[in-house]
């Protein structure tokens, strides 16, 4: 079975743990809607992307 050799100080333990903190999403605001989304994704919305329409849009309503 597989041990430690030595123990982990608590420096590098630390070092180890510095990327496991909760960070907050990045919201903004779309340009075209004026929506907050998440930047680096579609907005559902609008279906645009960068300027670019990458969804289409569904003119039927569902009744």
């Amino acid at each position: 079975m597989a041990v430690p050799k030595r123990k982990t100080s608590p420096s590098k333990r630390n070092m180890r743990r510095s990327h496991d903190s909760i960070k907050s999403k990045n919201i903004i605001e779309d340009k075209e809607s004026g929506e907050p989304r998440l930047s680096h994704t579609i907005d559902l919305s609008t279906g645009m992307y960068k300027g670019r329409q990458i969804l289409k849009q569904n003119s039927d309503t569902k009744n």
